[in-house]
């Protein structure tokens, strides 16, 4: 029952607390309390009992609990505990009102939650000086609270931005997978198997292929330094300078006087490239590369090697073969020249090229795989087919790796010379 009521406009000390709740069985006791809150400011509210504080409480919660702490049917600790336990997000500050001979019952009261306690009689003095304490926790509540809600409001934000971030990037993982069209050709006279497999949604590895002629075909791989967008984007644009069959939008062809198409020598690709990124790129980035020339007919390789790993050989007979010059990435030094070379494949020979994030795979132990780890990995994996070799190599990496999430991207070619056309 409310039985008084504060003056309105009364701005009180700190403003934390304006609503005050008295409950107390004597009704003297509460008319004297009442009587001191109103002259300071505080809407009073008034309860005779436990039952109805708590009903007063579910529909106006009060800032401040002026609760004696005997009272007849619930009394003072059992209010404070059925007041805690009433939902919502305001904290209400509670003093319990005691005599000298209720100490034990006051520590019960302490920890059941209350905030302070008053020996009764009341000292006014002494109570407005508890109000002020509660009035500098309430603040520092409010405060907090006010705080908490800001960043929740942030962090609500942050995911939402993270969301509409993340679709945007399994779009774009979408469109640089679609780079690599065809993972697996077959040439009649040999195959190719493509992988590439990001460490995030994106990344700077890139693989592919573009036919030349009825009997040569292109195959390259590039690694892009760093991870992320703007590796990405340098992919996507080194794709289009290689990707095309048309003598006009790819690099690593030219046009003969006789009206036929060519290709450019492979380290002739890899300077053109250089000069681009040098000059026409604003990019801290670089990559290395291997560009591959294939005879279809005779299984003839003519490379050129831009800091890339080196090829791998896997002859029929399970002898494997690394070497390359090896060179400088592409992107570092202008006017660089880069070294071509050559290899023959002979029929049931596979040329692999890989990214260094084979080789540099950290184990369980913390040891990368390294190039003497891949032999070892690869001679297991002689008797697999061209279209499962790469697949079954990674599976094979991640059980190197103990299960682990690749730290960078993985990207493979793998072409099998089958012999000439008879």
């Amino acid at each position: 029952m409310q039985e008084a009521t504060a003056k309105e406009d009364v701005a009180t000390p700190g403003g934390a607390i304006r609503r005050v709740l008295l409950v107390d069985d004597s009704r003297l006791q509460r008319r004297i309390l009442s009587a001191s809150l109103t002259r300071d400011g505080y809407e009073v509210l008034e309860a005779e009992s436990g039952d109805q504080a708590l009903e007063i409480c579910r529909k106006t919660p009060p800032d401040l609990i002026l609760s004696d702490l005997v009272m007849p049917g619930m009394d003072g600790l059992e209010f404070c505990q059925a007041f805690r336990a009433l939902p919502g997000d305001q904290y209400g500050y509670f003093i319990l009102l005691t005599s000298k001979s209720e100490k034990e019952e006051v520590v019960r009261g302490l920890e059941g939650g209350a905030d302070d306690f008053v020996m009764k009689p009341v000292n006014a003095h002494e109570l407005r000086a508890r109000i002020s304490a509660g009035e500098r926790i309430l603040r520092m509540q409010k405060e907090l609270t006010d705080k908490n809600t800001v960043i929740s409001e942030t962090l609500d934000e942050l995911q939402r931005l993270y969301d509409s971030l993340d679709n945007d990037l399994m779009e774009a993982k979408k469109l640089q997978q679609s780079l690599v069209r065809e993972r697996f050709q077959d040439f009649g006279t040999g195959a190719v198997s493509l992988e590439l497999r990001s460490s995030g949604h994106v990344g700077g590895d890139l693989v592919g292929q573009y036919r030349i002629s009825d009997s040569l075909v292109g195959l390259y791989a590039i690694d892009v330094s760093g991870h992320g967008i703007s590796s990405a984007l340098i992919t996507a644009r080194l794709a289009g300078y290689l990707s095309s069959s048309s003598v006009e939008q790819n690099v690593a062809l030219q046009l003969l006087p006789d009206g036929t198409q060519s290709y450019v020598p492979p380290n002739e690709v890899i300077a053109t490239l250089n000069r681009i990124i040098m000059e026409e790129m604003e990019t801290e980035h670089y990559f290395t590369m291997l560009l591959a020339i294939v005879d279809l007919q005779t299984g003839h390789l003519e490379m050129a090697q831009a800091g890339h790993p080196h090829p791998v050989i896997l002859r029929a007979d399970g002898t494997i073969e690394q070497d390359g010059p090896g060179g400088l990435p592409v992107g570092l030094i202008e006017g660089a020249e880069f070294s071509p070379f050559e290899e023959c494949l002979n029929p049931g020979d596979r040329l692999l090229v890989l990214s260094d994030g084979v080789t540099e795979c950290p184990g369980a132990s913390g040891d990368m795989l390294g190039e003497d780890g891949l032999t070892e990995m690869l001679g297991d994996l002689k008797d697999q087919s061209i279209e499962t070799m790469l697949e079954t190599l990674i599976w094979q990496l991640g059980e190197f790796s103990g299960g682990a999430s690749f730290p960078d991207d993985i990207s493979g070619i793998l072409f099998e010379y089958r012999g000439p056309w008879l």
